[in-house]
């Protein structure tokens, strides 16, 4: 049985990159009948935040990942929480040791700077632990244990020959052994592994078939295989993701816009847009379909069309992905949707308030949080920060104020303030542009907004002479 994990330290915000990560092991176990594991490495202690644990929990919980195993739903592998694991990790550092394959190290912090300074000085071609502690026998380093020594346990790299790998996506990868770090530690001197060792044996231990992860984590996948090596283990299958990039083709980051799922939440994207556009950051079904429910992925996700090139995550084609599922919404349910970010912008309205305002802003909202802005100029008065602003191309500001006069004037005496304006403008051949910016700015504060025809309907007559009496002693001044 196909057996994946998602394995994130929380030691930040869960970023999209690693969310498209939890998607694709998600799909790939549901498409083959297998079984999703979630596995919390909290081994870095230093970073850790009961924050950022609950912000994994938040993260699957909104997408609709469940996990078939994991800290919440418990498993036949509990713990699944590496800090309480701890034991497990001691336990198989010790082993290694006695089959000869690590050794204890009790080399100082000061030492070891020591040695990499001279070896920079020197400029040696291999840099790291020089292997100090590798000829100790079992008896002397067990003696100096007994004294209260403080010590690490080091893998015994090979210094010869190399290691590899299979990659469902790049294929075979080897890596000469000299070229990997000089036996790193993998128990530290507090008793807890490294991300090396506690990996390894919780893959193992768990059953884990196929380690889908960034391929950011290919250097150190060399150093996981002669671990397995050092066991006697067979390693699973490995499937190595295309990076995540900017436009500007460096790794996606903060300089580029938002990186953590919650981010993304805040600005109102739509799960269903977030899970189907970042699916397709780095996979593709066929060249033609865009579309894809989480029960469609969930079907025909095939791991052989990851990409095996880096993927550029594009703002604006999320962006048109969110307005597509927003504009498949009912009214009803946008309405829902929307109401909090209103409150959250100190717009006191009620549900069914809101309703009728629904349809002029559907055609046009990419996010859920541009809802108070494009729609503040009911609930407040307009500001003007130009007189340009309420210009048509190449309109002299004269015209401009002589037909927020006429607007006024029919605002008093007609109910269908729209009809009469263009029949104005007809009648006296003017360009509808030049009668109908001028007042779309003096009624909502913007030369862009929902259709004018419909706010013109829907706000009252007198507060729309108000506006224009505001607009034009502004433009007077």
């Amino acid at each position: 049985m196909v057996r994946v994990r998602y394995a994130p330290s929380p030691t930040g915000f869960q970023h999209i990159g690693g969310v498209r990560t939890a998607l694709y092991n998600y799909f790939f176990a549901k498409s083959q009948g297998g079984k999703f594991i979630v596995r919390v490495e909290d081994t870095d202690r230093e970073r850790y935040s009961d924050e950022y644990l609950k912000d994994l929990y938040d993260t699957l919980e909104w997408l609709g990942i469940k996990s078939d195993e994991g800290p919440t739903v418990g498993g036949p592998f509990a713990p699944y929480i590496q800090s309480e694991r701890l034991p497990m990790y001691q336990q198989a550092a010790h082993n290694l040791v006695k089959m000869g394959k690590a050794y204890y190290c009790f080399c100082s912090p000061e030492r070891l700077e020591q040695v990499i300074a001279e070896q920079k000085a020197q400029k040696k071609d291999i840099q790291g632990y020089d292997r100090h502690c590798a000829s100790l026998s079992e008896a002397e380093a067990l003696e100096r244990i007994k004294k209260g020594e403080k010590y690490v346990i080091r893998l015994r790299v090979p210094e010869t020959g190399e290691s590899s790998f299979d990659d469902l996506i790049l294929g075979r990868i080897k890596r000469k052994n000299r070229d990997v770090p000089p036996d790193p530690i993998l128990l530290k001197s507090d008793g807890y592994p490294t991300y090396h060792l506690a990996n390894v044996v919780d893959d193992h231990d768990m059953q884990i078939t196929h380690i889908m992860r960034a391929q950011e984590w290919i250097a150190s996948t060399p150093l996981h295989i002669l671990i397995y090596d050092a066991f006697g283990w067979t390693p699973p299958m490995y499937c190595h993701l295309p990076m995540v990039m900017g436009s500007d083709g460096l790794k996606l980051s903060k300089r580029h816009g938002s990186t953590s799922l919650r981010e993304f939440k805040e600005q109102g994207y739509l799960k269903e847009a977030l899970i189907n556009y970042v699916t397709l950051v780095g996979w593709s079904y066929d060249d033609k379909t865009e579309f894809f429910s989480m029960e469609m992925l969930e079907k025909c996700f095939d791991i052989k069309k990851i990409h095996t090139s880096p993927a550029v995550f594009d703002y604006k084609k999320l962006d048109w992905f969110n307005g597509q599922y927003i504009r498949m919404k009912s009214s009803e349910e946008l309405a829902s949707l929307i109401l909090p970010y209103m409150k959250k912008a100190g717009i006191q309205i009620t549900r069914e308030e809101i309703n009728s305002y629904i349809p002029l802003i559907k055609e046009r909202i990419k996010v859920l949080s541009d809802a108070p802005k494009m729609l503040s100029f009911f609930f407040s008065e307009p500001q003007y920060s130009e007189k340009e602003s309420f210009l048509a191309k190449k309109q002299p500001i004269e015209e401009a104020v002589n037909m927020l006069r006429v607007a006024k004037e029919v605002a008093k005496g007609n109910e269908d303030i729209e009809n009469s304006l263009s029949e104005y403008a007809k009648e006296n051949a003017i360009k509808f542009n030049n009668v109908f910016m001028p007042l779309r700015v003096a009624i909502t504060g913007s030369p862009i907004s929902p259709p004018l025809g419909d706010i013109l309907r829907l706000l009252p007559r007198e507060t729309i002479v108000n506006r224009i009496e505001k607009a034009l002693d502004y433009l007077n001044k």
